[in-house]
Order: C-alpha cells, then sequence, then structure tokens
C-alpha cells in the first residue's frame, strides 16, 4: 500500500496495490505491521457499517472523551470524505482535507483522533465502513457545522441536488461557538497511547 500524507499531514490516503484478473479482485485492506510503520501504533476495537443515498451528507462528527481515529473506505458508490483539525494548538487548527473514496479506487482515508470526520454521497447508493480506535460513545459526541464559511470546505455538492443532513447535524454549531478539545488534550491524548 501507499501512504500519501494530505493537506493535512496526519490525514493519510491509502493507496492499495490491487491485483486483478478475468475472476475478479484481491487486496489487502489493513496489515498492522505496515500500518504501524507508516502511521504509528494504533488499536481499532470497533467497526462501522453505514448506506447512504446521493447528496446525503453526514457530519461533521467527533468525540471529546472517546476520541477516534478513523480508517475509512467505501465498499460501494462513491463519497467525498473529509477531516478538520480540531487539536489546540495545531499548525492547522481549523484547517481541511478532503478526498474521493470510491468502490472502485479502493482508496482509504486514516484520521486520526482529534479531527472532525464528514462525507458527502455523490453516487446514487454509497456504503461506508470504517474502523475505529475508541468505542462509540453519544455522551461526548460533538458536531460543527458542514458549511463553516470559518472551515471553507469545498464541497463537491451536486447541481440540484440539496445536501441532505440529520436534525442534529443541520443544527450544529460553527466552529468558534463549538466544544472543542481542551487545551491539554494533546498531552493526556499521548499518555493515553503511550499506556
Amino acid at each position: 500500500m501507499d501512504y500519501i500524507r494530505t493537506a493535512l499531514p496526519e490525514v493519510v490516503l491509502i493507496v492499495p496495490k490491487v491485483f486483478g484478473d478475468a475472476r475478479g479482485f484481491f487486496l489487502e485492506t489493513y496489515r498492522e505491521s505496515e500500518f504501524t510503520a507508516q502511521i504509528g501504533p494504533q488499536t481499532f476495537v470497533q467497526d462501522n457499517h453505514s448506506g447512504s443515498k446521493q447528496g446525503i451528507l453526514r457530519g461533521l462528527h467527533y468525540q471529546l472523551q472517546h476520541a477516534q481515529g478513523k480508517l475509512v473506505r467505501a465498499v460501494a458508490g462513491e463519497i467525498f470524505d473529509v477531516a478538520v483539525d480540531l487539536r489546540p494548538g495545531s499548525p492547522t487548527f481549523g484547517q481541511w482535507s478532503g478526498e474521493i473514496l470510491t468502490a472502485e479506487n479502493k482508496h482509504q482515508l486514516w484520521i486520526p483522533p482529534g479531527f472532525a470526520h464528514g462525507f458527502y454521497v455523490i453516487s446514487d447508493w454509497a456504503e461506508v465502513y470504517y474502523k475505529a480506535t475508541d468505542y462509540y460513545d453519544q455522551k461526548s459526541e460533538r458536531g460543527i457545522r458542514w458549511n463553516d464559511p470559518a472551515v471553507g470546505i469545498v464541497w463537491p455538492l451536486i447541481p440540484g441536488v440539496e445536501a441532505l443532513l440529520s436534525a442534529k447535524d443541520a443544527k450544529a454549531p460553527l466552529l468558534k461557538d463549538g466544544e472543542i478539545y481542551p487545551k491539554d488534550w494533546q498531552e493526556k491524548q499521548a499518555s493515553k497511547e503511550a499506556k
């Protein structure tokens, strides 16, 4: 696999080597030793799978007390997958990176803890599968507005197709008004990962 740093260096596009012939294809989607060498040690504890119609926009989500790293891929259809840096003191705080993930290109996006995550469905239907480094915790889930002008995400919205959001996502605060990680979050995260 090739590991390609994005506009946010900690967010990594992973491009697999796909072996195909008349019968179909084969690829590795995860190899712990290689992932650790490229990204650093991570423990995945939960796998999630969602299906969404065209025009659905999910996000931007993050968890305060149980920050999740996510390894995301589209197993059906096409999505625009986005990460926003919410780490206090980060030189890229409030900046975003986005990648097209499709069932055809089989790319994955690594989004570390400390980043908000969201995606927009470009195809008629898409299924997204991702591995997470911490368990989902509804009480610590937070969000920021998908179209916050201060963040400035350039979503590839389909002309004539309105972005469809959950009621919760539609009411998410702007980054300047949102509850983000405390100043000592990165030190606590490093201590947690060292254990």
